[in-house]
C-alpha cells in the first residue's frame, strides 16, 4: 500500500512512518496541510492517513478541496477531538473513517486496509435506477440531465442502496459498506450521510428514490411502494 501520512507532530509523525513501513507500505509524509495537499493531488495514493489539527490549511479543509477535486483516495481522519459533531463533519466533508487520539496502532492499519479494500473493491459498471444513473467505474452520478456531485462516502452509500434496488438494506450493512467492518461510527453518522445524499439525489425532483423502512434501514425505489412503513 501507498500511504500519505500528513501530521504536524514530529514524534507521532515518525511513529506511524515507521510503523507502516514495518508493514510493508510504501510511506510519504507531509507536516502542514498545503504540503500534504499538494502531495494528496499530484501522487497516486491507495490511502490518506490525515490530521485534522493542522496549522494553517486544517484537516477539514484539506478534506473539503479533495473532495471538489474529486480525488477519490480513501481518508482516514485522526483528531483528538471526540465530540460527535466534529466526528459528523468530517465524515460528511468526504472522510471515509476517522480515529481518536490517542489510537492504537494496529487497529489504525486494519482500518486504513479496510478503507482501502472497499475502494479496490468498488467493482465497475453501471446501474440505472429509473431517471439515476450510477456509473461506479468513472464515480459519476447523474439524474435526469444533471450532473451529481457526491463525496466518497455518499457515492458507497448510493452504490450500496443501488446494489440492492427495491430491497430494504440494514443500517448495520450500509454502515460497513461506507465505512468498513470495523468503522467504529455511531449511528448519527449513518443518518447525516443519508440526508446529505437525499440532499443531492431526491430534493430538486418530485419523485424521490430513497425511502426509509423504520426500525431496519433504507431503500432505493422506482417509486412509492404499496404497504410497508416507509417515509
Amino acid at each position: 500500500m501507498r500511504i500519505l501520512v500528513i501530521e504536524d507532530e514530529p514524534r507521532l509523525l515518525q511513529l506511524l512512518q515507521q510503523g507502516l513501513r514495518e508493514r510493508g507500505c510504501a510511506v510519504m509524509t507531509a507536516r502542514d496541510g498545503r504540503s500534504g495537499l499538494e502531495a494528496a493531488v499530484a501522487c497516486n495514493f491507495d490511502a490518506i492517513v490525515l490530521d485534522i489539527g493542522l496549522p494553517g490549511l486544517d484537516g477539514y479543509e484539506v478534506i473539503r478541496i479533495l473532495n471538489e477535486r474529486r480525488l477519490q483516495t480513501p481518508i482516514l481522519a485522526l483528531t483528538a477531538r471526540d465530540a460527535e459533531d466534529d466526528i459528523i463533519r468530517g465524515l460528511d466533508l468526504g472522510a471515509d473513517d476517522y480515529m481518536t487520539k490517542p489510537f492504537s496502532f494496529p487497529e489504525l492499519a486494519a482500518r486504513l486496509q479496510s478503507i482501502a479494500r472497499i475502494k479496490g473493491n468498488a467493482g465497475s459498471g453501471l446501474i440505472q435506477v429509473g431517471d439515476l444513473v450510477v456509473d461506479i467505474a468513472r464515480h459519476s452520478v447523474t439524474r435526469g440531465n444533471l450532473a451529481i456531485d457526491l463525496t466518497r462516502s455518499e457515492f458507497l452509500l448510493l452504490v450500496c442502496l443501488a446494489r440492492q434496488t427495491g430491497q430494504c438494506v440494514s443500517r448495520q450493512a450500509l454502515m460497513e459498506g461506507v465505512w468498513g467492518p470495523e468503522h467504529g461510527v455511531g449511528p448519527g453518522a449513518l443518518d447525516v450521510l443519508v440526508s446529505a445524499l437525499r440532499s443531492k439525489i431526491d430534493a430538486p425532483c418530485q419523485n424521490k428514490l430513497i425511502a426509509t423502512v423504520r426500525g431496519s434501514g433504507y431503500l432505493l425505489r422506482h417509486y412509492a411502494a404499496a404497504g410497508g412503513s416507509l417515509q
